[in-house]
């Protein structure tokens, strides 16, 4: 599983009320978080849906529903993944869902619409969700608000106009080395780990470092994840290289997308074998397309 995936659902598994709330905007008092789901469904083919909790909201069962998404969804588009979560986990549950896609990186999300829609006659299907794009949530906000679970991914939030980036960063760590939290090292490598989608590693330890005197306990929560983010990009420009060079200069437009939702390191291993073999897009195409399970 990828690095900001497991961090995202820790925070959740932490703090399942603060992402409950933000479903919700911040805006509701009477609904009360029960447990935090693991998503059984053996007789169900589809992927995992990221995080279901189970609430109480006006005295009623709910589940609300959280899909973590680093970069943009293509195959298949993300209307499509959200339409297949959402109807499963009633079928399966049968309880009303409040659906979310939250979007890592700041340029992600920027073209989902929140709905998948078949327009037939007679035959009108339409799935609605809520998207977040951290980018876009107020970052100060979330700090004022002590929000324990969302803290974490602060860094990636839109910060006050008066300052920049780095200043920023060291106030993400200060709140969140005010939190009482169990084991802070694990906390804040989590923000380390989050953070390092839009910052220098070493920056976000420097500072962690300098703000706190926890720069070492944890190197180990950030340095794997790290090594293995850098080996998926490492393997993706690969790829792009070794079919630019076979085949066209068109094909790294055409194929980075789809590289860059892939983050599963052997899955991309066995893709750069493909793009050594192939002889044509379209059979580099099929190769993306090949179900390896």
């Amino acid at each position: 599983m990828a690095s900001f995936d497991t961090t995202s659902k820790k925070q959740v598994e932490t703090n399942p009320e603060d992402f409950v709330y933000l479903c919700f905007k911040f805006g509701l008092e009477n609904i009360t978080v029960l447990e935090v789901v693991t998503p059984e469904q053996p007789t169900i083919e589809m992927h995992q849906a990221d995080v279901l909790i189970k609430a109480l909201y006006d005295g009623k069962e709910v589940l609300v529903h959280f899909e973590f998404q680093t970069t943009d969804s293509y195959d298949p588009e993300m209307p499509l993944r959200m339409a297949g979560y959402i109807i499963r986990a009633i079928e399966v549950y049968r309880l009303p869902i409040y659906s979310n896609v939250l979007y890592l990186r700041p340029d992600a999300g920027e073209n989902d619409p929140g709905k998948f829609t078949q327009n037939l006659e007679n035959h009108n299907i339409s799935i609605e969700y809520q998207v977040f794009r951290l980018i876009e949530i107020d970052g100060q906000e979330i700090l004022d608000l002590k929000a324990a679970g969302l803290i974490p991914f602060t860094p990636l939030m839109k910060r006050p106009t008066d300052l920049d980036s780095e200043q920023w960063l060291r106030r993400c760590v200060q709140i969140a080395d005010s939190i009482d939290v169990p084991n802070k090292p694990e906390y804040l490598g989590s923000l380390a780990v989050l953070g390092n989608l839009v910052y220098d590693s070493q920056t976000i330890l420097d500072i962690i470092s300098e703000e706190t005197m926890q720069h070492p306990p944890i190197v180990e929560y950030v340095a794997p994840q790290a090594r293995e983010r850098g080996r998926k990009e490492n393997t993706r420009e690969n790829i792009l290289e070794l079919l630019t060079f076979r085949l066209q200069a068109e094909v790294e437009q055409t194929f980075r997308p789809a590289l860059e939702a892939i983050d599963d390191l052997q899955r991309l291993k066995q893709l750069f074998q493909a793009a050594m073999r192939v002889e044509t897009p379209e059979e580099f195409t099929q190769a993306l397309n090949e179900n390896t399970e």
